[in-house]
């Protein structure tokens, strides 16, 4: 009677063991599966960030150019504005004379 428990518990270890190498190659796959998946992600995020900072560049820059476009109009308002005021002037001037 031993000898046959004996071939049995072997026979149990055996099962266990195998058991244990499919849950291990299975765990494998899946942590194999999951970092994929992980290194995805963070790639798919980082390009996310960079599109988002090239578009918010863009447009600052856009931002810039309008400001610019503005002051040069208010030069050439107050220049022209300057060379209205002389002419006005030197028209009095000769009215005086």
């Amino acid at each position: 009677m031993g000898g046959l428990d004996k071939g049995r518990k072997e026979g149990k270890k055996e099962g266990r063991k195998e058991e244990r190498k499919e849950n291990n190659e299975r765990k494998k796959e899946r942590n194999k599966e999951e970092r994929k998946k992980y290194r995805r992600k963070v790639y798919n995020e980082g390009k996310r960030k960079k599109e988002r900072k090239k578009e918010r560049k863009k447009e600052r820059k856009k931002e810039r150019k309008k400001e610019r476009k503005k002051e040069r109009k208010k030069e050439v308002w107050s220049q022209s504005e300057k060379q209205v005021k002389r002419k006005r002037a030197v028209k009095e001037m000769i009215k005086m004379e």
